[in-house]
């Protein structure tokens, strides 16, 4: 069965997915997109389903990238019924000692809690926040745009004497574990710098760990760490509500099996009922790179370099995700000054980096670096009053090769095999259980209920989480840039296949709610469009319209 024909398709509805569909709306483009999911938003999405009164995020929850990225500020998403909210402090990170780290939007808070645990980094943290103020913006431009950066390059360039030059590129490049070093000298910021450092995949002790720390640690500090109040799918919800505003479609339970092309050049898709739909101008895919090339593809329409790129593609770790409906707030043995909505939970810098480096080693860390979240505290809609929603992640395997507790230290009281059946998911969410157990005597005690998502669950609820990696392939520096996704597509949306453009995680910048990729996919679907145009129209007409634009029309739209 055929339906109808859209200037564009889009695979998925994902935030990049909606991102890619608003701006090609905006262009005056028919849009639809396709969901295999029953409920679109991909990672970004949330449910009621543990207890009644309770709405906990499925995937993400916090979203810094969203209020930086001027991408999602253009979109203009409050008009569209979204209301963010914050807690009364960004994030923090309790010591075994009773003391905290803690990030708070006013970095004058901030700079007096750290003076307090430290003299002299209060003043410290005010110099890099002013640096990050001189450069900040530029650098996230440069990181959010198609590549190359020749705007926020350049930006970044202009601005780097005021920030202290080839001191400060060389602070950006140094592992997280020992960036702040030379500028802080008490453990408390360094510890959260490192924290946000590990929010990929990135070894604490490698270069580029510490850009990512810091860049996440500043928009902690400039713009916060908000969540939608109702859930997080109420930022989905008003994407959806804008791009049809503008005329464009969204279908759920739709899943696309195939991307159909005629002499190179993608027409259309097919779904898995056999319905068919055509597109005139372009299909976008947010979809993972290699459901892309390997599945939604005819093998003779992948160009080769990137099937040489794809033998060597490497995923992010696994994923464990525990959900909990407390019947209290999360009763610390010594509580913050200010409630972080934003939790990092380890001993130390050294043993983060030490639950880091069993993963990438192939076993499931003993003592889990974990980040969480204060669902309640962030946002009261998400419980009723006196509750907690709360939810923690960490990273394990994508290939077991043991367990690094052994016999169970860490409360466990037993071996986690790796295979992330119901007895690997309850024993694991027990050892994360134990983590605030230590820090929080009778957590377990207010657990009214909890729900526990291992990979194969999260894969299930979104494909592009392959094996519960929710980063769409590693953050390291080799897979990064134009790298990213495979070498040979120079870090650009264009997949070799007119038409066909890559607009997710999988794609350069990689993945975050900053709705880049599929705004990079947009942008270089307009540009082809332009250019084809162009091409048909008159030769004399043509030349003069195209010595007008110049060169710069095609490749993405890079600004």
């Amino acid at each position: 069965m055929t339906g109808a024909t859209y200037d564009a398709l889009v695979i998925g509805s994902g935030p990049n997915g909606l991102v890619a569909a608003n701006l090609l709306a905006d262009a005056g483009w028919s849009v639809l997109v396709l969901e295999a999911q029953p409920d679109a938003g991909g990672a970004v999405r949330s449910s009621h389903e543990l207890a009644d009164g309770f709405v906990h995020d499925t995937f993400s929850a916090f979203y810094p990238f969203a209020r930086a990225s001027p991408v999602m500020l253009g979109l203009d998403l409050e008009r569209h019924g979204l209301t963010w909210s914050h807690p009364p402090a960004v994030q923090g990170h309790p010591f075994p000692d009773g003391s905290w780290a803690l990030l708070h939007r006013d970095r004058g808070i901030t700079a007096d809690l750290a003076e307090r645990a430290h003299p002299g980094d209060g003043e410290a943290w005010l110099r890099l926040c002013a640096d990050w103020d001189a450069i900040g913006p530029a650098l996230i431009d440069a990181l959010l745009t198609p590549f190359p950066p020749v705007r926020g390059g350049l930006g970044v360039l202009t601005r780097l004497r005021h920030v202290g030059g080839v001191d400060f590129v060389r602070t950006l490049l140094s592992p997280a574990l020992t960036m702040l070093d030379g500028r802080l000298g008490g453990e408390a910021l360094r510890t959260l710098v490192a924290g946000n450092a590990g929010h990929a995949d990135i070894p604490l002790d490698a270069a580029g760990s510490g850009m990512l720390g810091l860049l996440l640690t500043m928009m902690g500090q400039t713009v916060g760490f908000p969540a939608p109040q109702g859930g997080a799918g109420e930022l989905s919800t008003a994407m959806v509500r804008r791009l049809e505003s503008l005329g464009g479609e969204v279908r759920c339970d739709a899943e696309v099996v195939a991307v159909e092309t005629h002499r190179g050049r993608a027409t259309g898709v097919r779904l898995r009922s056999g319905e068919r739909y055509a597109a005139r101008r372009a299909v976008v895919a947010d979809v993972g790179v290699e459901a892309l090339y390997r599945h939604l593809l005819d093998p003779s329409d992948v160009p080769a370099r990137v099937v040489r790129g794809l033998d060597r593609f490497e995923m992010d770790p696994a994923t464990v995700k525990v959900d909990w409906a407390l019947d209290g707030p999360i009763p610390w043995a010594s509580a913050p000054e200010h409630a972080p909505g934003t939790l990092h939970l380890a001993a130390s810098r050294a043993e983060m980096a030490g639950a880091t480096a069993q993963v990438a080693s192939g076993y499931v860390p003993a003592h889990p670096f974990m980040l969480a979240g204060q669902m309640t505290t962030a946002d009261p809609t998400r419980s009723p009053a006196g509750t907690e929603a709360v939810w923690a992640y960490t990273h394990v395997p994508q290939q077991t090769r043991g367990d690094a507790a052994a016999s169970g230290p860490g409360g466990t009281g037993g071996t986690v095999g790796g295979d992330w059946g119901p007895d690997d998911r309850e024993r694991f969410a027990d050892r994360m259980q134990a983590r605030f157990e230590e820090l929080a005597p009778g957590f377990g005690s207010l657990v009214r209920a909890r729900r526990v998502l291992g990979p194969r669950e999260l894969e299930q609820r979104n494909a592009n989480l392959v094996g519960g990696a929710v980063g769409a392939g590693t953050s390291q520096l080799h897979q990064m840039l134009l790298f990213r996704p495979v070498p040979g597509q120079w870090g650009r949306a264009e997949t070799g296949v007119a038409g066909l453009y890559l607009g997710s995680a999988a794609a350069h910048p990689g993945g975050g709610v900053h709705g880049a990729p599929g705004s990079n996919a947009a942008r270089a679907a307009l540009a082809h469009a332009r250019v084809s145009a162009l091409t048909a129209l008159p030769r004399s007409v043509g030349r003069s319209v195209r010595g007008t634009l110049g060169r710069g029309t095609a490749g993405g739209g890079a600004s």
